[in-house]
């Protein structure tokens, strides 16, 4: 499941964010990193994908 969350992030990073840990602080900070800069927001959505564990 990561893998699609990891492909889903590189082409729209806030909704990679929001499939992995929801409407949390992540998710605000991953949409404003992406309106900053798309290459941001696809690291910060990478990042927590790979660090944050599923959610039961």
């Amino acid at each position: 499941m990561d893998l699609i969350r990891i492909i889903v992030a590189i082409l729209l990073p806030p909704l990679g964010v929001f499939l992995q840990v929801g409407l949390g602080k992540h998710f605000w900070i991953n949409i404003l990193l992406t309106l900053l800069g798309y290459i941001p927001g696809i690291v910060h959505a990478v990042w927590i994908i790979a660090r944050t564990p599923e959610h039961a």
